[in-house]
């Protein structure tokens, strides 16, 4: 096992994405609703001709609208209705979670992962980021830092399929020796799940605050000073889930939540405590939602 230079590392990257199947682009009707947020003079109606013309999208939108985990008063019954109810940005995340989903489907490559396990962790850590951002002033919506959390491990999807063996043997490793999940990925694979994550998401075009977050959730510190919070928000979710086994939690299982990172996001360890105590019943209500 050898480490790999910066620049060994980035070549590593860009050959497995470029080798990636459906993993590497995104459905159509989801590319253009990122374009119609990320473009101030769009409107509503923009939005909604884009969907309305998606039955499959149109209908998961309506689903997760009027689920407990939303748990808005009375049903809505249009897509028109949930986006001035909710927003562009809202719908906008309900969008890419419910492309997102598709991806975790496959089935065991170790005795320690599925993508169904995977895909409960990222639910998970998405859970913990809206619960957390309820309780903080930081000013990035509750739904902005579900998908944040949502897609934090996309890279790890791009794992199982580049390198499968190496990424049994990565899991392997961990499960007989724990340590640093990152370490072992950068010795066994060249890269790791953070670096695999910046670059799909990129290819994606997905906002700045979304690849910060696949691309820096183990080292917030890193990030410029405007998303770092997220980037802590994110982090202290992923640790809080992995020390709670929720899912594949093997990344971040000896993560550590500091006073500074909480001071960081505005909330006292009483109300990561309650945040803790609250996830349970927040992801089942989540997982009767979105569904892969």
């Amino acid at each position: 096992m050898t480490v790999q230079t910066a620049d060994q590392s980035k070549q590593i990257v860009e050959k497995a994405l470029s080798g990636l199947g459906e993993i590497a682009t995104l459905p159509e009707v989801t590319v253009k609703i990122i374009e119609i947020v990320e473009d101030a003079r769009s409107t509503a109606r923009d939005l909604h001709e884009v969907i309305k013309h998606d039955p499959a999208l149109s209908a998961k939108v309506l689903k997760v609208v009027n689920s407990a985990f939303y748990g808005l008063p009375g049903q809505i019954a249009s897509v028109d209705r949930a986006i001035i109810l909710l927003g562009l940005s809202a719908v906008k995340n309900i969008a890419i979670a419910t492309s997102i989903a598709r991806l975790f489907k496959g089935g065991r490559i170790s005795e320690g992962f599925t993508a169904t396990d995977l895909w409960r962790h990222s639910l998970a850590v998405g859970v913990a980021c809206r619960l957390l951002a309820k309780k903080t002033h930081y000013p990035v919506q509750p739904d902005e830092l579900f998908v944040a959390g949502l897609i934090h491990d996309m890279g790890i999807l791009v794992e199982r399929q580049a390198f499968p063996e190496k990424l049994t043997e990565v899991i392997t490793a961990y499960s007989k020796q724990g340590g640093d999940f990152l370490e072992l990925e950068n010795a066994i694979i060249g890269a790791n799940h953070q670096q695999f994550g910046g670059g799909l998401t990129t290819r994606w075009k997905f906002p700045r605050h979304l690849r910060a977050a696949c691309g820096f959730h183990h080292n917030p510190d890193a990030l410029s000073a405007e998303l770092q919070k997220l980037g802590n928000v994110v982090k202290i979710a992923d640790v809080l889930c992995c020390q709670e086994k929720l899912g594949f939690f093997y990344t971040h299982e000896n993560g550590q939540i500091t006073d500074a990172m909480l001071e960081d996001i505005g909330i006292s360890r009483e109300q990561l405590d309650e945040t803790r105590a609250e996830l349970p019943d927040q992801l089942a209500d989540a997982e009767g939602t979105l569904t892969v």
